[in-house]
């Protein structure tokens, strides 16, 4: 019923394990000529004749503006559909997405591709597209957690929950929703991240898209909705350098969801 949950490959060369995103904090970016050639062709290709020149190569990001406010990582992948798409980090601020987007490819040559769709629309809104550095990229992603680890800290009395009401009111059946999540993301994390409930495999569906590359977003049955409603204790935190967010949800959700990214 489900597709299983594929770890993302792409020409950047990196292993399967962990944290995408905290392998690009932690090592140079890797990038092969051949991979630049074959997808930009040898002439008026930058990062190519870079190489050549043994020029350091551009870190491949660019920033999203003007993006809709119910934007999800799921839909910045099928923005740039056909390109290798390494990370897509929304910017929140106070834990509100703020319309805006750090994205990593696979190869700087995809940069110019992605450039391209620059003013293309989005649902209703055009988005508009710029380089950015990995400085500015880095920047936001510490950002991100800086902002997850106050949004889990216990709330203040001048502080709203950190839970959204709509959440608690939501009836349980057992199931929850997970969305946020890391690209690289395997089940065996997602147990991990839930370690006092002793799930299994069978009980973690990973949505991915046709070609097999995740979403983000993932559904985990529990063995009562006692057990799920308890499980929300961990909505928003983190998960690799990624804070998570929970949603009650329904088996028939989750299959809905599955059929959606088949096609």
């Amino acid at each position: 019923m489900f597709a299983r949950g594929n770890i993302l490959g792409g020409a950047d060369g990196y292993d399967v394990v962990g944290s995408k995103r905290q392998r690009l904090l932690d090592a140079p970016y890797l990038s092969s000529a051949t991979s630049a050639a074959a997808q930009g062709g040898l002439y008026g290709c930058e990062s190519f004749v870079a190489s050549y020149l043994g020029q350091p190569k551009p870190f491949p990001v660019v920033r999203l503006r003007g993006l809709p406010f119910n934007c999800s990582e799921a839909d910045v992948f099928e923005f740039f559909a056909g390109l290798d798409v390494v990370d897509v980090l929304l910017v929140r601020k106070h834990g509100r997405f703020s319309g805006e987007a750090f994205v990593v490819f696979g190869a700087p040559v995809q940069v110019d591709f992605a450039l391209k769709k620059n003013r293309q629309n989005m649902g209703r809104r055009y988005v508009e597209i710029f380089r950015s550095k990995k400085l500015e990229y880095y920047h936001a992603v510490a950002a991100d957690v800086e902002d997850a680890n106050l949004e889990d800290r216990p709330p203040s009395p001048t502080r709203h929950s950190r839970k959204s009401p709509d959440k608690d009111n939501l009836e349980h059946t057992g199931v929850l929703k997970l969305r946020g999540l890391p690209f690289s993301t395997s089940k065996h994390d997602i147990i991990d991240f839930f370690r006092n409930y002793d799930l299994k495999d069978e009980n973690i569906h990973i949505v991915t898209h046709s070609d097999g590359r995740a979403t983000g977003e993932a559904y985990v049955e529990f063995a009562s909705p006692s057990d799920s409603k308890a499980a929300m204790n961990k909505d928003k935190m983190t998960l690799g350098s990624r804070y998570v967010e929970l949603f009650p949800s329904s088996l028939e959700e989750a299959t809905k969801a599955a059929s959606k990214y088949r096609h």
